[in-house]
């Protein structure tokens, strides 16, 4: 057996997880900054969440294909963020939210939600800018 094989048989990828601090603005009761858990996406997730995204476009005459990346960007960030949860039915209802996506936006900014989505594509592996995975996904 290679080193290589050794190596990635010793080092599986599932359940890969860290610990990213996204924004000053998350501070506990002493002013430590907080670390949002998050945990690595497969290939198969983000093709799915492109897919959930890709939308044609009745107004176009030749069925040109629209993808939402702000829908790619929520789905990775809602389910590849381990603490907090944004899955967490109390925390959506005790905040009067009808969803995920919906407390999502209620809880953080925008440019705090491209940022964790932005940590999650970085442990996953994706060097590339996230609009280039987009364009890959249209094609």
């Amino acid at each position: 057996m290679s080193t290589l094989q050794e190596f990635l048989n010793s080092h599986p990828v599932d359940n890969l997880t860290a610990d990213v601090a996204i924004s000053d603005r998350f501070k506990d009761r002493d002013g430590m900054l907080l670390k949002f858990k998050i945990r690595a996406m497969s290939a198969d997730d983000l093709a799915a969440y492109q897919k959930r995204a890709m939308k044609i476009n009745p107004k176009s005459k030749d069925r040109q294909v629209e993808i939402d990346s702000g829908a790619i960007t929520k789905a990775i960030v809602i389910n590849h963020t381990v603490d907090p949860s944004f899955k967490d039915a109390e925390s959506i209802r005790a905040l009067g939210c009808a969803d995920s996506d919906a407390y999502l936006q209620k809880v953080l900014l925008a440019g705090e939600i491209e940022e964790l989505s932005k940590e999650i594509q970085r442990i996953s592996g994706y060097n590339t800018n996230f609009e280039e995975l987009v364009d890959e996904a249209k094609n």
